[in-house]
């Protein structure tokens, strides 16, 4: 099966023939959503051509049939986003991504000195630590013990002992890891740092493996997160998320407005990385 094929499959489980106006008929559903043949009727395609998308043995869908598909399944933007992205794969209609590189600029590492106190990292794709500040990685406990290259945002949210009590909704956080993982792979679906992270989780965290079968697609934004820290108590901080280069590269910044107990937090915290 194909990453589209994948992607219709765990998509259509989702949606309950009640949600698209459908009964639900009779007799034992073998899948939790809608059927195929349902689909099909749905975007006024014929059952064969959808089995075929589903299978990998149909690679070039017209733009017609991407929208009829979206609208049967009730995907939102960034989930039609992602079905565009897949099916230009597919049919080889994407520009190649270039590949992830280590590198930093030196312009964006002195950004990174300018915005302290405020926690920074530089993160590729599969959100390897490219470039942080001793704020970030004071941030999340535990994280600089892990030697340079396992320093990882979403192996430490899945894997750290510390996680869990760190992040106040580490529910709510680590969803968002896996549906941004999900964007992440339709923009280059053979980064093998990518690919490598996914068998790492899948095999190590059951709750990983759920989310990732779950399909949900969404790129980081600005968000805001509480964080149970043991130095300097709750800090709840949002992220800005700037987008570097073609590479893969993005820049996050965690921050609080001047004058509140969180930034207080953040100086004081930063104020203890300069003491280590």
């Amino acid at each position: 099966m194909t990453e589209l094929g994948e992607f219709l499959r765990a998509r259509r489980a989702r949606v309950r023939p009640a949600d698209v106006g459908l009964p639900a008929g009779t007799g034992l559903r073998r899948t939790p959503g809608l059927r195929r043949e349902e689909v099909a009727a749905l975007a006024g395609i014929s059952i064969e051509y959808y089995v075929r998308l589903e299978q990998g043995r149909e690679t070039n869908p017209s733009p017609a049939v991407l929208r009829a598909l979206a609208q049967a399944l009730l995907l939102d933007r960034e989930a039609r986003v992602h079905l565009y992205a897949l099916a230009n794969h597919m049919a080889e209609r994407a520009p190649c991504p270039r590949p992830s590189v280590p590198q930093v600029r030196e312009g964006i590492l002195r950004i990174m000195e300018a915005v302290r106190p405020y926690p920074a990292f530089v993160l590729n794709r599969a959100n390897d630590i490219l470039a942080t500040n001793p704020e970030a990685l004071a941030l999340l406990p535990g994280l600089e013990d892990w030697p340079p290259e396992r320093r990882n945002t979403v192996r430490y949210a899945f894997t750290h002992p510390a996680a869990r009590k760190v992040f106040a909704d580490w529910d709510w956080v680590t969803a968002g890891h896996v549906a941004h993982l999900r964007a992440q792979h339709a923009t280059d679906p053979g980064d093998p740092a990518l690919a490598a992270l996914v068998d790492e989780l899948t095999a190590a965290s059951p709750r990983f493996a759920e989310l990732w079968e779950r399909y949900d697609v969404q790129r980081y934004q600005g968000v805001r997160k509480t964080i149970h820290h043991p130095e300097v108590g709750d800090i709840t901080v949002t992220s800005e998320v700037l987008y570097l280069n073609e590479e893969g590269q993005r820049f996050t910044v965690y921050q609080a407005p001047p004058g509140t107990p969180d930034h207080d937090a953040l100086a004081l915290l930063s104020a203890a990385t300069s003491m280590r």
